[in-house]
């Protein structure tokens, strides 16, 4: 299924790499019994999952409330206010592929070789033995519709995929062949951090 691609508005590098947004009429059901916000220690980098090609590196953060309500105060709130001004296009680039609960993911692309070409659509996520393409790409810098960067170029766009990306479990992130595992490797920070946080917040309510 070819990608709908939604022309975003170009933000500025440090917003571009925090504005994301699932839709206010899709709920995110990895958000379900969620633990409180305010209470996560965890940066940015810490969860984003990294996939280099000979030319070109992507970055791929999670955009489930579940994932980035772990983060520390300063990334989580600017995180989830953008994603609430993004809303709106996220739920009618769902709603138009019949999709209730997209996953969401902010994806960087940057560029190691000048002109070096890209395809968005080949980055696929396979999760519970299911298979995913992005089913709409929403360009947050004009840079994202060339498909083309130059050395040392940064493009960022919101991903849209169908729901059943379970992160709370294995999965692989792959493009053109090649293949990342890192979110294995991180999901057990994730566990460890959400036990935390639980701990924290039912701490401070102690009288």
């Amino acid at each position: 299924m070819k990608a709908r691609h939604i022309m975003g508005v170009a933000l500025s590098t440090g917003v571009v790499h925090m504005a994301v947004a699932i839709g206010a009429g899709a709920q995110d059901t990895t958000a379900v019994d969620t633990v409180p916000a305010g209470f996560g220690t965890l940066r940015q980098d810490q969860i984003a999952i990294r996939l280099d090609t000979r030319t070109v590196q992507f970055r791929i953060l999670p955009m489930s409330e579940a994932t980035i309500i772990l983060m520390a105060p300063d990334s989580y709130g600017p995180l989830h206010r953008l994603r609430q001004t993004r809303a709106a296009e996220i739920a009618d680039a769902a709603g138009r592929m019949g999709v209730a609960t997209p996953g969401v993911f902010l994806v960087t692309a940057f560029s190691v070789e000048d002109q070096a070409p890209f395809d968005p659509e080949q980055l696929t996520i396979t999760s519970r033995n299911r298979f995913f393409r992005p089913m709409a790409i929403l360009p947050l810098s004009p840079l994202w519709s060339q498909h083309r960067l130059t050395q040392r170029e940064t493009a960022t766009a919101i991903f849209v995929y169908e729901d059943g990306i379970d992160l709370f479990d294995a999965l692989t992130v792959e493009y053109a062949g090649v293949v990342s595992h890192q979110w294995t490797q991180t999901l057990p920070l994730v566990e460890r951090e959400r036990a935390r946080v639980t701990a924290r917040a039912a701490q401070q309510r102690r009288p």
